[in-house]
């Protein structure tokens, strides 16, 4: 199980989500660009000493990362308010990449095009989006769950 980060442009949300993936020992690609200095001070904070530990693997470009993920296998699943799927009705395998868009703006069409599914956390009727931290949480621990891959 890996999570992916699609170019992340809030470094605190990407050191929460590198805390995470660190603590339960799924490993992270990073793929750039960053909307920050990816050694920001913030994303330190966030990560805390956590962030050496982690297992991060950074990516120059989108295409670079695909190329990647197809060397090493498994399904790519993008977390997209646009889904039909919810992740509780999704079969997660343990080699499933997770990947959440930037902050800002989401994944681009490319990107959906891309990914093997597309997932969406239900949320109440008008609300737009959960935080990409706690979205990737509640996600990345029912896969863990699923597959029974806790540390």
């Amino acid at each position: 199980m890996r999570l992916a980060l699609f170019e992340p442009d809030i470094p605190q949300n990407a050191g929460t989500m590198i805390r995470m993936a660190a603590c339960l020992e799924i490993g992270v690609d990073v793929i750039e660009p960053c909307g920050f200095i990816f050694d920001d001070k913030r994303l330190r904070r966030a990560g805390m000493d956590y962030l050496a530990r982690a297992a991060i693997t950074r990516h120059d470009t989108w295409e670079a990362f695909v190329a990647a993920r197809q060397k090493a296998g498994g399904r790519l699943i993008l977390l997209t308010t646009r889904a039909q799927t919810t992740y509780t009705e999704f079969a997660f395998d343990a080699a499933d990449t997770i990947i959440v868009g930037r902050e800002s703006a989401g994944a681009p069409d490319s990107v959906h095009e891309a990914v093997d599914a597309t997932l969406r956390i239900p949320m109440a009727a008008g609300e737009r989006s959960l935080n990409v931290a706690l979205s990737a949480a509640m996600v990345v621990g029912e896969a863990l769950r699923q597959t029974g891959n806790f540390p």
